[in-house]
């Protein structure tokens, strides 16, 4: 399991920052290499950044509309395929809900 920073990239020798347009991945959203993650604008140029590597998004450190500088961090990639994304409200508890809902929808369909 290895985690691998996803870096605003340098887009020309003069460009020292980026803004964030929108991502088109989402937390828990597996991903290829070069698969697209953001789009970015800077005062050149408009352009998607790549994945570096395949795995699963579960960090993402920079918002849409948010200029980062060169080099910034800006999302967490797990090449583990099992990864879970960090939630910061704390979102386990979701999961047990998931469970017992599929729980009950066996018990109750194989009743007949």
């Amino acid at each position: 399991m290895a985690k691998v920073e996803v870096v605003m990239p340098q887009m020309g020798e003069s460009v020292m920052e980026g803004t964030v347009i929108e991502w088109s991945k989402q937390l828990g959203d597996a991903v290829e290499v070069d698969e697209t993650l953001l789009e970015i604008a800077t005062d050149k140029v408009d352009t998607e950044v790549p994945s570096p590597e395949a795995g699963v998004l579960v960090e993402i450190l920079v918002q849409a509309d948010e200029t980062v500088a060169v080099g910034q961090p800006i999302a967490v990639i797990d090449t583990d395929p099992n990864a879970v994304p960090v939630d910061s409200a704390g979102g386990s508890g979701a999961t047990d809900a998931g469970s017992e809902g599929a729980d009950a929808g066996v018990s109750e369909s194989g009743g007949e």
